[in-house]
Order: structure tokens, then sequence, then C-alpha cells
């Protein structure tokens, strides 16, 4: 009897290994065969702004770290809703993914109800880098400084207007807090994406934008635009913005309002593609041709693990729920 019941336990113990041996095989399988085929960013603004440069730019070197061709798949609207809500409910197999940004982390403080679980949708991969928002005017404007831009608004109340690539972006995040600290009322225009706003702006439709470094800098240098300040609160590193004042420094005291990207993929991804998502992004951001399109530009990169992401974005976005509270920031 007492053999029979060790040789019951030995079957169970031998099964119980099998299946564990097994599983690991095809987990490590699965990641040897991931990727293979091409993988998908999906940037939730139109073509031409930073969230799309920064990733074209990273997209050609992790495509090249992980042997597949990174498509960009713009998906512009609904202050990134709409591009995001299409990663949420895209298989989580590592091979679509979203360039996500402060908007992210905003949209639930702002948005009465979203298509997606904000807090369950989504896996972290990678926090790419953080920069600062630049406060531009068209290179003929009037407006000369952050005071001038103050000075006009009072003037004329509702008259002056502000761009920013979308409702909920940290461009447009920054225009409110702008808003609400200098107690000046400027009409706020929302656009689909950076360059869509920018066309608008160099055209005269619009008065001043924020946008984010990665998306002005090029057009600062050759003189298309004027930078007036930066949002972030110290000045930007970076060659075209070296001598622009931060808001703050221009009259706005307390005032701070960065912009960052990162990569998300589904919820449900297996931890050990986005391993290797995480790997190859990292490699990535760091390769000379990375540094030198966006660090230009004034981006910070970051390169974290995905754990270092998702306690930098759940801290941004306890600090914005507090900012649009306070300054009843809405969508609008």
């Amino acid at each position: 009897m007492q053999k029979r019941l060790l040789w019951a336990r030995f079957r169970t113990a031998l099964v119980l290994f099998s299946t564990a041996a097994a599983a690991a095989t095809f987990s490590t399988a699965a990641l040897a065969a991931f990727p293979d085929k091409p993988v998908k960013i999906v940037v939730p603004f139109a073509p031409g702004g930073g969230t799309d440069l920064v990733a074209r730019t990273m997209g050609i070197a992790m495509g090249q770290e992980l042997g597949q061709p990174i498509i960009i798949d713009n998906k512009p609207g609904a202050g990134t809703i709409i591009g995001t809500d299409a990663v949420a409910k895209a298989p989580p197999d590592g091979y679509t993914l979203v360039m996500a940004t402060v908007a992210h982390v905003v949209n639930p403080s702002i948005q009465s109800k979203l298509p997606y679980d904000h807090e369950k949708a989504f896996a972290p991969v990678m926090l790419v880098g953080v920069s600062p928002n630049v406060l531009v005017v068209r290179a003929e404007s009037p407006l000369k400084s952050v005071q001038d831009v103050v000075n006009a608004a009072k003037a004329n109340p509702g008259k002056l207007s502000f761009a920013s690539q979308g409702a909920g972006t940290s461009a447009h995040l920054a225009g409110e807090l702008f808003r609400n600290l200098t107690k000046t009322n400027i009409t706020h225009i929302p656009y689909r994406g950076a360059g869509p706003a920018m066309n608008d702006l160099m055209g005269g439709q619009v008065d001043v934008m924020f946008a984010t470094a990665a998306a002005v800098g090029t057009f600062i240098e050759n003189g298309k635009l004027r930078a007036l300040a930066v949002t972030t609160a110290t000045r930007s590193p970076a060659h075209a913005l070296a001598k622009v004042p931060t808001i703050a420094e221009s009259g706005v005291p307390g005032y701070v309002a960065d912009s960052w990207y990162g990569l998300y993929a589904p919820a449900g991804t297996p931890a050990d593609v986005v391993a290797r998502l995480n790997a190859a992004a990292r490699k990535a951001v760091q390769t000379e041709a990375f540094r030198k399109r966006v660090e230009g530009e004034g981006l910070v990169i970051n390169a974290g693990s995905p754990a270092d992401f998702d306690k930098y974005a759940k801290g941004e976005e306890a600090r914005w729920r507090k900012v649009v509270k306070e300054n009843n920031i809405t969508n609008e």
C-alpha cells in the first residue's frame, strides 16, 4: 500500500515537472520567434509633429534591433483616444504598440468616459524621454515676449487664440495652465496633430502655439517660428532653445508643464515579449542617430524599465489630476 502511494506521488510530481518544463520551453520558443512579422507603433496624432518624429526616428533603430520593420500608423483624433483605443483593443502579442504622451494619463481626468479601462488596458514598455513644450509664434508676429502675449490677451479677451496638437495633450494643458495663472481669456484651438497646427500658425489662422520642442525645433532654427518661452522649470539644453527663457522667469511664477513620450503594449502581452521590446527600445534610443535627432530638440532620454515607466506615469497622472481639478481644465 505504501509503495503504491509513493508511486502515485512520484507520477504526480513527474507530470507537474513535465508540464512546467513544457511551459518553459513554449515560452522560450515564443520569445525566440518574436517578432516574426512587422511591429506597428500607433501614433495618436497626425504626421509631422513631435510624437510622430520620435516614433519614426526610434522605429528605424528598433526595427534593426528586432530584425523586423517598424510600421508607424498615424491614428489622430479625440485627444489621442482614437489611436489609443485601437491599441487597447489589439491582440496582446507585442505586435501593436502606442507612442503615448502626457495625454494618456490626463484623459481620465478631463474625459467623462473613455472607451477603454485606463488602469487595466495597457502594459508599460518604456519611457522614452522628457522634453519641454515651447510657446511659439510665427516669425512676423508682433508678439515678442510672454508679457506681450499676456497684454494682448487682457486688452482683447477671447480674441487671442492658441493652438495645440489636440485636446488633453501636454500642449493643451500647457496653454490652459498659462491661461489660468495669467488670468487671461485665450481661445484654445485644438488640432489633430502638431503638423496641421503649425501650418495654421505660420499661415496666421492662430496667434500662438504651445508645442513640443521636437515638433518646432527645426522651424525655430530656420527662422519660420520664434520661441518666446519654454514650459519647463529650467531652460532647455537644446541648441535651438538655449537662449529661450522659461515661462516662470518671464513673469508667470510657479509655471511648469513638461512633455514626455512612452511606449505601451496592450495589457496581457507576455512579460518576455515586453522585455524584448524594452531591450530593443533601449538600444534604439541610445543610438547616435536617435540622440542626434532628438536631443538637439530638447528631449532628455530616459530608457528605463517597464516598472520605472509605470511608476513615472502614475505620478504624472496624480500630478495632473490635481492641476486639472484646481484650474477647472476641460477637454473643450
